[in-house]
């Protein structure tokens, strides 16, 4: 991509107005914009064909496109970066936009999973677009693990964390279960859990289950082992990507290849596929970033727009990410301040739990 500043500095003062109102008439109604209308609030007074030529140059620099015959001008993917890098103006966040998100803290959940939800609401309901929230990795202490049998090829795995929080998982334990191996395999967790993280746990588990292969009994060790299989694969890394206000993307959709999109949008969300990319992107840039159509990688065959921010714990290291997800007209300068506000909400509330 050329850089803003040059190819701005290259278009005289009327092609970069021209420009400049093609983008924020696109970005507000998401129609084309025509010579007429702009005929009628350009600073210059001048004739729509005059506007009209100056479109054509904007066109051949492929700054504007005209998706149909005879109608007005919609910006290209490269038009938008160019406004996003040298015209877009952003301003602070709104006494009211401010108000709604600080109100997802007066429930004073301690569950972090549910506080992250609410911010997740909020942001997709102010911005009226989806948002994605990225949970921080669990790397609190665990304080007491559970089994609890559900039916004869269904139990549940229960976390209880030294900050309060508890998460549970239902998994297949092996053929054969009783009360007895689950109360065994829970003891046998507990002796080596208190104090430790997850993670630390993984680790732990195997080696002692080696060590100690006398002292368990064979369903009460596979019971263990199915129970983290299933937190290390079908746990965290589908559970820390939060998306909420999905419909929002449909009512703003307008054309039918933009529905289908869309569609594909929701499945890519639904999959909640590339994580590690996600926090990536984040983590690349310093504040807000924002990614356009096929600039964004995770969601490029869909033409949509993510505006995302790392958020930091009280040690300046990223744990997570916030973000908005939607069409390519988005309202880049009153979402760009929402998403830095969250990003610095959700860091400061978390810091406050001590989440790492």
């Amino acid at each position: 991509m050329q850089d803003a500043g040059k190819v701005l500095s290259e278009l005289n003062d009327r092609s970069r107005e021209v420009f400049r109102r093609v983008v924020e008439g696109y970005l507000e109604s998401g129609d084309p914009v025509g010579s007429r209308t702009l005929s009628r609030s350009m600073t210059e007074k001048i004739s729509a064909a005059t506007i009209r030529n100056v479109m054509q140059d904007l066109e051949f620099l492929g700054l504007l496109d005209s998706p149909h015959v005879s109608a007005g001008r919609v910006p290209t993917e490269m038009g938008l970066r160019l406004f996003v890098d040298g015209l877009l103006e952003v301003g602070d966040v709104s006494a009211q936009d401010r108000d709604a998100l600080d109100a997802t803290l007066g429930a004073n959940d301690p569950d972090v999973a549910g506080l992250l939800d609410r911010v997740g609401s909020a942001l997709s309901e102010i911005t009226r677009s989806a948002s994605v929230v990225l949970a921080p990795k669990r790397e609190a202490e665990i304080r007491h693990i559970e089994f609890v049998s559900l039916a004869a090829d269904r139990a549940l795995v229960v976390l209880v964390f030294a900050d309060g929080h508890v998460e549970n998982r239902i998994f297949m334990p092996p053929p054969g279960q009783t009360p007895s191996s689950l109360r065994e395999a829970a003891n046998f967790l507990n002796a080596i859990a208190e104090g430790r993280t997850l993670s630390d746990l993984r680790r732990r588990v195997g080696r002692e289950i080696t060590r100690r292969r006398q002292e368990i009994d064979a369903l009460a060790r596979d019971l263990v082992e199915s129970g983290f299989a299933t937190w290390e694969n079908e746990g965290e890394p589908h559970e820390r990507l939060i998306v909420r206000g999905q419909a929002n993307l449909i009512s703003a959709a307008g054309a039918v290849e933009e529905l289908d999109r869309i569609r594909l949008l929701f499945d890519d969300l639904e999959r909640k596929r590339d994580i590690a990319e996600f926090l990536q992107l984040a983590e690349t840039g310093d504040g807000v970033r924002i990614f356009i159509g096929s600039e964004n990688k995770l969601f490029s065959l869909t033409g949509s727009s993510l505006v995302v921010s790392p958020y930091m714990n009280a040690e300046q290291r990223v744990i997570g990410a916030v973000g908005v997800i939607g069409p390519t007209r988005l309202n880049y300068g009153r979402i760009v301040p929402v998403v830095d506000y969250t990003a610095q909400l959700v860091g400061r509330l978390l810091g406050d739990r001590g989440c790492s």
